[in-house]
């Protein structure tokens, strides 16, 4: 089904297809008597007459097989960015959120993928002050973040909700100590950001324009890094791969410089 939806976008112009799902790579499908996995999904749909971009999300450590990782490596136009939730970089603070993997499991998976693909990017999420969280778990957190050094990532600070699990656990976080966490921790992810952001700085790179900026003749796309690129021009039209020079950089964004246009457009 998957691929008969995929042919369908792709007859009504779509260039860039995501394979989306709350744990998609855990995804098994059946073809006939074949069982796909979602590297194999990737690969067919990659087959597809039409499609220029291949993105899925979200994905969940336990399940970044070998198979998958080296998809990266084989597919050329499944983009080089991957949003892997890690939450915490403290083993025990993973055991008690019930994920199925250590720190050095996530960063194994990471330093294949950059082995497959060295360009990667690499976004997650963080949940700050969860129960049973010292300092030494979050410095733990923090040492992880160094480590790997994201593009981008979100964080928040853990909610006690009633009837949770972690609700009624011991070592709850005191609220002015999560937000302190939450600010240091926010800190070095920004810089991060910002860091990868300005590696871009007078690089060529190709974006597919999505909407209207806020300045006359002016549109956002998406890098193959996902990251929001603004260009200006009169000559682009939504829905349009174009070359662009990346002249200015923040955190959040991108600006480019048109360098030439390609004739297709999405509808």
């Amino acid at each position: 089904e998957v691929i008969r939806e995929a042919k369908i976008l792709i007859d009504k112009g779509t260039k860039e297809l995501c394979l989306l799902g709350q744990n998609v790579n855990a995804y098994h499908g059946q073809s006939g008597k074949s069982n796909w996995s979602l590297a194999r999904l990737i690969k067919e749909v990659a087959e597809l007459d039409g499609i220029k971009r291949i993105r899925y999300t979200t994905s969940h450590p336990s399940d970044m097989d070998d198979d998958l990782i080296n998809t990266h490596g084989e597919v050329d136009i499944l983009m080089p960015y991957i949003h892997l939730p890690v939450q915490s970089g403290d083993n025990k603070v993973l055991k008690a959120m019930n994920r199925k993997y250590s720190a050095d499991d996530y960063k194994r998976i990471i330093d294949k993928l950059r082995t497959i693909c060295p360009d990667i990017a690499v976004s997650s999420d963080f949940i700050v002050g969860f129960p049973g969280e010292d300092d030494e778990a979050f410095y733990n957190t923090i040492a992880l973040v160094e480590y790997i050094k994201f593009s981008q990532s979100y964080s928040f600070n853990y909610s006690r909700r009633p009837g949770t699990p972690g609700s009624v656990m011991a070592g709850q976080v005191d609220e002015k100590i999560k937000s302190e966490r939450l600010l240091a921790l926010q800190e070095i992810l920004a810089k991060q950001q910002l860091t990868f952001n300005e590696s871009y700085l007078n690089r060529k790179t190709e974006v597919l324009l999505e909407r209207k900026g806020k300045y006359k003749n002016q549109l956002i796309g998406r890098s193959p890094h996902m990251q929001a690129t603004h260009i200006a021009d009169s000559g682009i039209k939504i829905g349009q791969f174009i070359n662009v020079n990346i002249e200015e950089a923040t955190k959040n964004s991108l600006k480019g410089k048109l360098i030439n246009k390609k004739t297709e457009v999405i509808n």
